[in-house]
């Protein structure tokens, strides 16, 4: 496998592997949210996830950006704007 010099696309993986963590997870994600312990309840599958997103892109790119920290962000927390937690 290629690593990833595109930010574009470093982008798109981050946002992948996300979507992956989001779709496997899905009761437990809404109940770490729930009870206000998403990054601890998923501290092993965002450790896996980051692990293989640091793997596939170039180090330069995985040390100035923060592309998977805002995947989860976006495509697993934001998404689930309607779990009641104290997150908002």
């Amino acid at each position: 496998m290629a690593v990833i010099e595109d930010k574009t696309k470093a982008c798109r993986k981050a946002r992948s592997i996300a979507s992956d963590i989001a779709l496997y997870n899905e009761a437990k994600i809404q109940e770490a949210l729930e009870n206000d312990n998403f990054f601890e309840a998923l501290e092993k599958e965002i450790d896996e996830g980051r692990s293989f997103y640091r793997d596939s892109v170039s180090p330069e790119l995985y040390r100035t950006t923060n592309y998977f920290d805002r995947a989860l962000a976006d495509v697993i927390i934001a998404r689930k704007g309607q779990v009641k937690t104290r997150f908002w």
